[in-house]
Order: C-alpha cells, then sequence, then structure tokens
C-alpha cells in the first residue's frame, strides 16, 4: 500500500536553500542534479516509510515520532500519520541536529 507523501513549507524551504546554496557555491547542473535526488528520496517514502529510524538525536529526548531517510549528508526528516508521511526538514547532517532539531521540531 502507498502512503501519500506531504511535503511541508519548511522542508520545501530547505530544499530551495540546499539548491541556492549549491548553485552559488559550485553549479547549476550539481544544483539541479543533487535537489532530483533530494526529491526521488522524498517520494520513495511512498513505499515502505516505517522501514527507516529515529534520529538519534530525538531519541536523546525521548521523542519516536519522527523518523530519518538520507541522501549523503543530508537527512530527511519526517513522521508517518495514518497512511500519509509528513516531511519535515531537509538538512544538512554535517550542522549541530541536535540543536536544530530541537528548535525545529521540539519546540515548535
Amino acid at each position: 500500500m502507498k502512503y501519500k507523501v506531504n511535503i511541508l513549507s519548511s522542508a520545501e524551504n530547505d530544499l530551495f536553500e540546499i539548491y541556492q546554496y549549491v548553485f552559488q557555491n559550485d553549479s547549476e547542473e550539481k544544483a539541479d542534479k543533487l535537489f532530483s535526488k533530494l526529491k526521488e528520496k522524498c517520494i520513495s517514502l511512498e513505499n515502505q516509510p516505517r522501514r527507516e529510524h529515529v534520529p538519534k538525536e530525538l531519541a536523546f529526548f525521548g521523542v519516536g515520532d519522527f523518523l530519518e531517510i538520507t541522501q549523503k549528508p543530508y537527512r530527511i526528516i519526517y513522521r508517518i500519520i495514518g497512511k500519509e508521511t509528513f516531511i519535515f526538514a531537509v538538512l544538512d547532517g554535517r550542522r549541530d541536529m541536535q540543536k536544530i532539531l530541537y528548535e525545529r521540531l521540539l519546540r515548535g
């Protein structure tokens, strides 16, 4: 059974910022390729989204509602509600993930 994938505005903003950064600091071609890979990875959550794991930074706070899938070095953070998958963030895993996830997902 397929899940409906919803990319929330916060994750869309992340994708746009990643695209802009790569475009400005590398090339349009690499930005396009990375953007496509990240979107494909998001859409892949239509099938078996429960196969992934809870981010260790959220497990530290006792939060098990969110899962992650990676397209290294990027981490896609999402939540499953019923038969829908909601993507909350697409983040560079080289950043301070504990701080970012706490601020964006737990503090609201």
